[in-house]
């Protein structure tokens, strides 16, 4: 049963690939899928078919996903070559040549979703991604045949703002990313000239994410390392790991030792401190402090 016909010119050969990519993962599923490739003046087919009785709904929701997806790298492919320039220098132009050189960079394997899928800059891409090829997905369902050339001529205006948009996502989380490397730069430049004040810190983080800062006796030294900082309260409210950096970097410890790092709710708190004191940091895990903090003992 044919189930599909992509009609395509030499310039988006790269589709072979991808469709036979699809029909050895349906061969490793001990599946039937049939791929017949010709050509019709200046345009290639191909032709994909299945057999009737096999063809179940969950797999051809499979099929028409891989094949969309197949289709959109092509698609994202010809918006890279022919748009993105442009729209980068248009929209960025204020970015300098090695920031809007690292900005193509990162813009290509947003749009192509070649990066993991670990923040919300990365799902906001892969959403969008997953929209557009629910558009090529729709427009395969019309007739069960799709000219990707077409598609891309008469349906780009429809995906642009989306590629677009993606672009823009990358470019905040560039610039965010820039203003926080610069940040840390200030701030390892402070802890640098700062005279060494408290010799080693242990900060313990707690169950409840709260944290207990200890000399190396055990004492309690929070109220000491931030009583230089006006902002800081006894209640340890708002911005508890902002105040606490502060005081970190006021009395410039020799050491820090972190503690009990997998109850901690903010994980960028603890790559500040690891990025703006570096090897005066030390993860620990099995010191009699955090076994106290694991067996909920008051510290």
């Amino acid at each position: 049963m044919l189930l599909l016909t992509l009609v395509f010119k030499d310039d988006l050969e790269d589709l072979v690939e991808g469709i036979n990519k699809i029909k050895g993962y349906f061969t490793n599923q001990n599946s039937t899928l049939g791929v017949s490739e010709s050509l019709e003046g200046v345009n290639h087919l191909i032709k994909i078919y299945w057999e009737e009785e096999e063809c179940t709904k969950k797999i051809l929701e499979r099929l028409n996903y891989y094949v969309g997806d197949t289709i959109y790298r092509s698609v994202a492919g010809y918006y890279i070559k022919s748009e993105m320039e442009d729209f980068l220098l248009d929209t960025y132009f204020f970015l300098k040549n090695d920031e809007l050189t690292e900005v193509r960079k990162l813009a290509v394997k947003a749009l192509y979703c070649d990066q993991p899928i670990d923040d919300e800059s990365s799902i906001y891409c892969f959403n969008k991604k997953n929209s557009i090829i629910s558009k090529i997905i729709d427009c395969m369902k019309e007739n069960k045949q799709i000219n990707i050339n077409g598609y891309i001529t008469f349906r780009m205006k429809e995906l642009v703002e989306d590629f677009e948009s993606i672009i823009d996502n990358v470019v905040e989380k560039f610039m965010v990313e820039k203003e926080y490397t610069e940040f840390i730069k200030l701030l390892k430049y402070f802890v640098e000239i700062q005279e060494i004040k408290i010799d080693e810190v242990n900060i313990v983080v707690q169950k409840d994410g709260d944290y207990a800062v200890l000399d190396k006796e055990g004492n309690d030294i929070l109220p000491e390392l931030l009583k230089e900082i006006p902002i800081a309260k006894p209640n340890r409210t708002a911005n508890k790991e902002d105040i606490l950096i502060s005081g970190l970097i006021t009395n410039s410890p020799g050491k820090i030792n972190l503690h009990s790092i997998e109850n901690c709710e903010n994980r960028q708190f603890l790559d500040t401190i690891k990025n703006v004191f570096q090897d005066r940091v030390c993860y620990c895990n099995n010191c009699e402090i955090c076994r106290k903090s694991k067996n909920n003992i008051t510290i």
